[in-house]
C-alpha cells in the first residue's frame, strides 16, 4: 500500500530542512520555491548587480544542498540560511574590491583620463525598462550606504526580519543592530534627498 503523499507546502521551514536531512529532495525543492525570489531580491539589494545576485543565489542553494547536515534546530532555518547568503555576498564583495584595486593600479597614466568606473548599481537598459525610476534611485542610494548599514537595512526593511534574527545573522549585539538600522535609515533619507534634489 502506498503511503500518502506529503504536503510539503504545509510544512514549516524547519520541518522541510529536517526532511531534506533525511535525503528527501522534494523538501529541498520546496525550500528553493519558497526562498528563491526573496533571496535574489536580497542579494540584488546587497550587491546592486542582477548577475551577481543570481549567481550568489545559486551558490547559496548549492551550499545549503551540500551542508544540510550542519543545520541544528537551535536556530530558525531562515537565520541559518541568510547567514550563508550574506557570508557568500561579503566574500564576493571582497574579491571585487581586490580585483578593482589591481585593475586601477594597472591603468596606463596616459589613458587614465578616459577611464571611468561604472556607476554603483548601474542597471542595464533591459532591466531599467522593467523597474520604476524610484526603485533605481532607491537601489543607488542603498549601494552608497556603508556596508555595515547596508546589510542591516536590507535585512530589516526589505527582508522584514526581526531585530533578534538580524543580530544572529550579523553576529552583532542587539543594541548595535538597532543603532545601525536607525543610523542607516537616516543616512538613506539624506542620500535620497540628494538624488531627488531638483536641478537648477
Amino acid at each position: 500500500m502506498n503511503s500518502p503523499k506529503k504536503d510539503y507546502k504545509s510544512l514549516t521551514d524547519e520541518q522541510l530542512i529536517f526532511e531534506f536531512q533525511q535525503e528527501d529532495v522534494e523538501a529541498f525543492n520546496e525550500i528553493v520555491f519558497r526562498y528563491k525570489d526573496r533571496l535574489v531580491n536580497f542579494l540584488y539589494r546587497y550587491t546592486g548587480s542582477k548577475d551577481d545576485s543570481e549567481d550568489l543565489a545559486q551558490d547559496t542553494f548549492l551550499k545549503l544542498y551540500r551542508s544540510k547536515h550542519l543545520y541544528r534546530e537551535i536556530a530558525k532555518f531562515s537565520t541559518w540560511f541568510y547567514t550563508i547568503a550574506i557570508n557568500l555576498a561579503k566574500t564576493n564583495l571582497r574579491k571585487k574590491v581586490r580585483y578593482n584595486a589591481i585593475s586601477i593600479s594597472d591603468i596606463d597614466p596616459d589613458e587614465e583620463k578616459d577611464f571611468e568606473l561604472p556607476a554603483s548599481g548601474q542597471i542595464s537598459p533591459e532591466d531599467s525598462a522593467n523597474a520604476s525610476i524610484e526603485n533605481v534611485y532607491i537601489q543607488n542610494a542603498i549601494n552608497s550606504l556603508n556596508e555595515k548599514f547596508r546589510e542591516v537595512i536590507i535585512l530589516r526593511d526589505i527582508q522584514d526580519l526581526d531585530y533578534e534574527e538580524i543580530s544572529k545573522i550579523t553576529d552583532l549585539p542587539l543594541g548595535t543592530v538597532k543603532s545601525r538600522i536607525n543610523r542607516g535609515r537616516e543616512r538613506l533619507k539624506e542620500l535620497l534627498k540628494e538624488i531627488y534634489k531638483p536641478s537648477n
